[in-house]
């Protein structure tokens, strides 16, 4: 008996919405069908195992497949099926609450997943490639009748006898003509690798050609031939899915090798798995970050139900996490919803929470059970506990123990090591104690000795984010502030009550400056005459550290640091006036000997800051080799 009918879903606009709004992400048609399919299969496997269904189950395996000619892709399953009835329940109605609130709300939409989901579109996205949709269905019920279902994409379908004569549903798309590009082997095989790889039921995609052994040739070596075997091409029971005590390293590096085929090996991984009070597995992995920070992210692969869904993970995954790679897992997350609603899910911030005390818990572990290996994996994980420890006030609380500090003779500590270590020598007058740091230790390696004379210590602060961490540890730690060791004399980096007596009168000081400041003529070099250790070098060029460090911040894409980045460039020149060379400088012949020597002299301090180049270091040598 034939039926005709209209789709009940209040409005003629759906299908124009489909096929413009969703267009970008038209690929999620196969993962929406081929999920429909693995859905309907476990449900009959799962009528059987609680004696619902008595029948054979025979091959569950979902199969894909597509006609060029015919311009057909069609998606098979041996699962529940349907009847007529039910056909009318589940693919005519399409539950929303208005057309005028669906075309509104989603006039602009670009997220295909939230379009699908939250109105029950995963069969209806077949529209964005298909004229027309085809349904041939045999129910599991006993005496159930084969059904048809058609549509050609306007809202009027047609019902009637089916051609089926086993349980299960074909579901046959006629592909339009600007789709096209999906009647391709490797196009659709694409697809399938990126969405259906782990799906919980096989999924076969035609057929593949495989090397077996073929006995043995007549000196014993082994024969091969080719045959052609089912194209299976998920993996069923993906490692998350196991207990971890059912797996070894091995296991886990394998899987991330899957993942990731070009990638390092990880340092080391963390399994997830907690059914109360939500729902998550899966696992992460720690790359090697070092200072590749914008290349490592989006590495995380979310999956619902072993369906992949995106690997766009950010508020489901805590920022810093970011720099992770694997795979999550969740029915519990809410997919189909906006950004904002998702921020705001309770499910995903217990979530969030979750996953950032484990990963905190893992490291605390392993700086606890070897500490020395901890320390050799730092430089490969600093720049991720860094970030973490800025962007996370939980992450830091028990970050604190496990986050290092290294200095410049390559020892570890640390927050409280090191505040213990430095404390007495590099406190200053007002009784802050004072972290001296360097961000390249061979350019800084004048800077560094001169502290180092003085028994100060020097941290290496290095990475892309340490100006970000520094600004955060002085926020964080009581009376600390940071200094990088270039941005002042070291006498005047940690300040004492004790000083040195000026060996220069009044005069002699003004006359040192005007000198300097006419060999410079450069007003972005302020010069300053100062009374510091005669073994102290004559001249110092200096940044100030809070100009210097919100550079840094702006180039590291600090919020609201970009105007700093735009300001020009500084620098202080101390001149120390109890130095052999500056009486030297006084006590010279005329005023162009004078300029000489405090050029030459200014010019080594250049050098010394990394800050002479071009034609001025090659003067600069030839100055240097006419004094010989």
């Amino acid at each position: 008996m034939q039926e005709k009918g209209t789709i009940s879903i209040h409005t003629e606009n759906i299908f124009p919405i489909i096929k413009k709004f969703l267009y970008s992400d038209n690929e999620i048609f196969l993962r929406e069908l081929v999920s429909n399919a693995v859905d309907a299969t476990q449900k009959i496997k799962r009528l059987a195992q609680l004696g619902q269904y008595a029948g054979e189950l025979g091959d569950t395996t979902v199969k894909v497949n597509f006609d060029k000619d015919k311009k057909t892709i069609t998606v098979s399953d041996s699962g529940l099926g349907m009847t007529a009835e039910e056909i009318k329940k589940y693919i005519n109605q399409i539950a929303f609450s208005g057309a005028a609130e669906f075309v509104e709300k989603f006039k602009e939409a670009k997220d295909a997943n939230e379009i699908i989901g939250k109105f029950g579109l995963g069969f209806y996205s077949a529209f964005m490639v298909a004229d027309k949709v085809e349904i041939q269905t045999l129910s599991y019920h006993d005496g159930a009748a084969p059904a048809s279902w058609t549509c050609d994409g306007s809202t009027e379908f047609e019902i009637g006898p089916g051609t089926r004569t086993t349980r299960g549903t074909d579901v046959i798309l006629y592909v339009n003509s600007e789709s096209e590009e999906f009647l391709e082997k490797f196009k659709l095989q694409e697809i399938l690798d990126k969405y259906a790889k782990f799906l919980p039921v096989p999924i076969q995609f035609g057929t593949k050609t495989e090397s077996v052994e073929d006995g043995e040739d007549e000196e014993g070596k082994k024969k091969w031939k080719s045959v052609e075997v089912d194209n299976i091409i998920n993996d069923t029971t993906p490692i998350w899915t196991k207990s971890p005590n059912e797996l070894n390293d091995e296991d886990y590096l394998k899987f991330y090798k899957e993942l990731y085929p070009f990638s390092e090996d990880p340092l080391f991984w963390i399994h997830l798995n907690v059914d109360y009070p939500f729902n998550l597995t899966g696992v992460l992995y720690f790359p090697k970050v070092k200072n590749e920070f914008e290349l490592q992210r989006n590495k995380i692969k979310l999956f619902s139900r072993q369906v992949f869904i995106t690997d766009e993970v950010k508020d489901i995954v805590p920022e810093f996490l970011m720099l992770l790679h694997g795979v999550i897992d969740s029915p519990d997350i809410p997919l189909n919803v906006s950004r904002s609603f998702l921020q705001a899910d309770g499910n995903v911030k217990k979530i969030n929470n979750y996953i950032t005390k484990k990963v905190a818990d893992k490291l605390s572990e392993l700086f606890k059970k070897d500490r020395q290996a901890y320390e050799a994996k730092w430089n490969d994980i600093g720049l991720f506990v860094k970030y973490g420890m800025i962007s996370e006030d939980k992450f830091y609380e028990k970050g604190k123990e496990f986050t290092l500090l290294k200095n410049t003779d390559g020892a570890f500590f640390t927050l409280n090591e090191y505040s213990d270590k430095v404390k007495a020598i590099q406190t200053d007058k007002n009784d802050q104690t004072i972290y001296l740091y360097a961000t390249n230790v061979s350019k800084q390696d004048a800077f560094i000795q001169s502290a180092n004379k003085k028994d100060y210590d020097v941290l290496v602060m290095d990475s892309p984010i340490d100006s970000h961490f520094i600004q955060h540890l002085e926020g964080k730690l009581e009376k600390t502030s940071l200094k990088r060791v270039d941005s002042d004399v070291a006498e005047k980096l940690i300040q004492k009550d004790d000083g040195y007596a000026n060996l220069l009168t009044e005069e002699q000081s003004t006359k040192v400056k005007e000198v300097f400041e006419k060999a410079i003529a450069n007003k972005t070099y302020s010069v300053e005459v100062e009374s510091l250790s005669p073994e102290e070098l004559p001249v110092t060029v200096t940044m100030d550290e809070f100009m210097r460090r919100m550079k840094d911040m702006a180039q590291t894409g600090g919020g609201g640091m970009s105007f700093y980045g735009s300001l020009p460039d500084s620098y202080k020149v101390a001149i120390n006036g109890n130095h052999g060379v500056i009486d030297k400088i006084l006590k010279a012949e005329n005023e162009e000997e004078q300029a000489k020597l405090a050029k030459q002299a200014f010019d080594l301090a250049l050098l010394a800051q990394g800050l002479l180049t071009g034609k001025d270091l090659t003067d600069f040598v030839k100055r240097s080799v006419g004094m010989l």
